[in-house]
């Protein structure tokens, strides 16, 4: 049986409070890999008291020095790298390309956030008025805890924590407890980086834990990252407190072809997107739709992609597409796709009952294909987070436009052309926050802003960048005016008479 997994609170691994625990398998095999305690309000509020002690510390040390173990956590990261992917393959399904990914990117959140010294820096000019100077500079704010999701274990929790710390916050973590052994590796690295105690904590849970981080008087700020619904429970809950959140939600991206688009090229980004990751990322494509002439080529091209993909375990070199996350996944999107078919989409390639010679209990799903596909229906509206395409038609580029603009959903959207004034037209009248160009995942690096908008998004502040370091601080401005009288002549003879 395996262990189940500690909580790294001020400095340490210690055992979670809670009794009762999440069994971890192995998406591809069903074989049970570890067990995440569900914690309790009893865990929170030892690991957020760690921060809020660390806190009064960490606040005043330069942000040189606050760096400097994220210099030191990027340089194991990157020795490390190959051993953390295969983690996540074993606990997440995808493949070890996509994994080797989810890593590099997490490790490039590192990089960004190294620059706080230069991020962090303030404003000023003199003599605002007669005699007078004014400065605004950026100060830490306290606590901040992070609830991030399953389906890139090593990436997302970067997006907020090095952030965090680097502009003098202290932090708790809170990893999906589907998938938290690649937290556990990271944090084992971390311990060796030179971080006081309590500046980083991590702790495990599910609901009781969220509730309890969403409530706690010292979390100044959450960050989340999951689907819409839970999204709009910990804005709504941490907002009711007082805090800052930055809660991102689920997805339904559009996808545009152009008939004059780079078709081969543009096809294969566009599968790409629908099916990296097995479909389970929120920049994943979903609905392709063809303008006017461009459908039947699209159509032709997409069934001739499904050629390429090879269904499988992620740590063999030859898959393409890994297992989904869990039976009940696999069992969610069957039924999906049962329910698009009865609503009127025409099944092309059925990925239903996919099985993988030597990984028969394992949660695959073969690449699936729904045809005329029409709005309101619920492929047409629900995230389906699976290797699903459908596939629309519409005549115009306008049309595909205010159809996309419809969807409750803003995250990402992507346009798929040769023509410069179609895709201008495009950026400045589509709703989604991320914008593609012959781009199947518009996914910003880390020194830009990242966050859709709509029901993708709640709160006020995106994600990465300068964004970050807008979250996670706050402006001080100070007006000074300094008076000459009264210097003693010691003083003045220095100064001088002007």
């Amino acid at each position: 049986m395996p262990n189940k997994l500690s909580n790294y609170i001020n400095g340490q691994f210690v055992d979670s409070h809670g009794s009762e625990t999440f069994d971890i398998h192995n998406p591809a095999t069903n074989k049970l890999i570890g067990l995440t305690p569900l914690g309790t309000t009893t865990d929170v509020d030892q690991a957020v008291a760690a921060a809020k002690e660390a806190f009064q510390t960490w606040r005043n040390t330069p942000a040189i020095d606050r760096v400097q173990p994220l210099f030191k956590l990027k340089a194991l990261l990157d020795e490390h790298a190959k051993e953390i992917a295969e983690l996540i393959v074993k606990e997440h399904g995808k493949t070890l390309k996509e994994a080797m990914g989810d890593i590099l990117r997490g490790i490039q959140m590192v990089e960004v956030a190294t620059g706080m010294p230069s991020l962090m820096m303030g404003e000023n000019l003199t003599n605002i008025a007669a005699g007078i100077d004014a400065s605004t500079e950026r100060r830490p704010i306290g606590v901040f805890a992070g609830i991030t999701p399953f389906n890139f274990p090593a990436m997302v929790p970067f997006w907020f924590w090095p952030f965090a710390v680097a502009s003098g916050n202290t932090y708790v973590l809170k990893p999906s407890e589907r998938v938290p052994l690649t937290q556990m590796r990271i944090f084992e690295l971390i311990s060796q980086c030179g971080f006081p105690k309590g500046v980083i904590n991590m702790i495990h849970g599910g609901k009781d834990v969220v509730n309890g981080l969403c409530d706690h008087a010292d979390v100044e700020g959450v960050n989340f990252v999951g689907s819409t619904p839970i999204a709009k429970h910990v804005y709504t809950r941490s907002t009711a407190s007082g805090k800052r959140v930055q809660a991102l939600g689920g997805a339904k991206n559009f996808m545009v072809l152009l008939p004059d688009a780079v078709m081969d090229q543009s096809i294969k980004a566009m599968v790409d997107s629908c099916y990296g990751c097995a479909g389970e990322r929120c920049l994943a494509g979903s609905i392709l739709v063809g303008v006017g002439d461009a459908y039947d080529k699209m159509k032709e091209l997409v069934l001739k992609e499904m050629e390429n993909i090879v269904v499988g375990n992620g740590l063999d070199s030859k898959t393409t597409l890994g297992p989904v996350i869990s039976k009940a996944a696999q069992e969610r999107i069957t039924s999906d796709i049962a329910t698009a078919v009865s609503e009127g989409a025409e099944l092309l390639i059925d990925g239903r009952n996919t099985k993988v010679s030597g990984h028969e209990e394992g949660y695959f799903m073969g690449p699936t294909v729904l045809d005329k596909i029409n709005p309101g229906t619920l492929m047409a509206t629900k995230e389906i987070f699976g290797p699903v395409i459908g596939l629309m038609q519409v005549k115009t580029l306008d049309d595909a436009i205010e159809m996309l603009n419809g969807s409750e959903f803003a995250n990402t959207t992507s346009l798929f052309t040769t023509n410069g004034g179609a895709a201008r037209k495009f950026i400045n009248q589509v709703i989604p926050s991320m914008v593609g160009i012959n781009i199947g995942v518009p996914a910003p690096m880390a020194f830009f802003s990242f966050g859709g908008s709509k029901d993708s998004f709640f709160g006020d502040i995106k994600v990465h960048g300068n964004s970050s370091v807008e979250f996670f601080t706050e402006k001080h401005t100070s007006m000074i005016r300094w008076y000459e009288k009264g210097i003693d002549s010691s003083v003045s003879s220095i100064w001088g008479t002007k």
